[in-house]
């Protein structure tokens, strides 16, 4: 099989390959933006594997929750691909992508979601196996789900932007933080590869993000009551 995975829920554009039992990830450039390098970053990636879009399988996706840009970014190019090669789409959630990452364990992630909330998950992952706890909500960091029991790993984005107020929040449910890690494609494709064995890619018409957050944009007077309109 091969699968040619996207994620871009966060600051960090990522694009892998999954191909004859292992996986090939590149990252953006820091600097430019996820609209600039998206489309140049695959075509390098298959160019320099000898990989074409027929040669494909499937392409996947962080689904989100993340930045709302990036979420479309990352989906458009993956449905306008998978349109023009005739190949299914498989949409995975970031913040399963995000645990995955961190390997065994209860993984708690959390990523930053602006106008002082974020997302945030907890997980069981068990090598390729990620297990929902609590499924995906958007929370002020004070109000932040908690997780059952205690030995869970923080990771992700949240913890950078609010990193004293989730503390006091979940400070005794957790073990360790991560706050640098991020949803990366190489976890997109691992996910990605199970859900298209168990034949749960769609078709790519149907492709859309999971912003999680109902209202993805606000007036300008609550944007100057969130204190984000200077």
């Amino acid at each position: 099989m091969k699968l040619l995975a996207l994620e871009s829920s966060t600051e960090l554009l990522t694009v892998a390959l999954s191909f004859d039992g292992r996986i090939v990830e590149r990252q953006s450039p820091h600097g430019l933006s996820h609209s600039e390098t998206a489309l140049p970053l695959v075509r390098a990636l298959l160019d320099e594997q000898g990989v074409t879009l027929a040669d494909l399988d499937v392409i996947a996706f962080g689904a989100g929750p993340g930045a709302f840009t990036g979420l479309r970014l990352a989906c458009s190019v993956a449905q306008g691909l998978a349109v023009g090669a005739g190949l299914p789409v498989i949409g995975i959630g970031s913040l399963e992508v995000l645990a995955l990452g961190e390997g065994d364990g209860l993984i708690y992630a959390c990523t930053d979601a602006r106008m002082h909330e974020a997302y945030c998950a907890a997980f069981r992952v068990c090598g390729e196996d990620v297990e929902t706890v609590l499924a995906p909500v958007v929370a002020a960091p004070e109000g932040a789900p908690l997780p059952p029991g205690q030995g869970w790993r923080g990771c992700g984005s949240g913890f950078a932007a609010y990193g004293d107020r989730l503390q006091l929040r979940l400070g005794g449910c957790l073990a360790a933080i991560h706050e640098q890690a991020r949803p990366r494609a190489g976890a997109v494709a691992r996910l990605a590869a199970q859900r298209f064995a168990r034949g749960q890619a769609e078709d790519a018409a149907l492709a859309a993000p999971r912003y999680v957050r109902d209202k993805i944009a606000l007036t300008t007077r609550e944007r100057l009551a969130a204190g984000g309109l200077k």
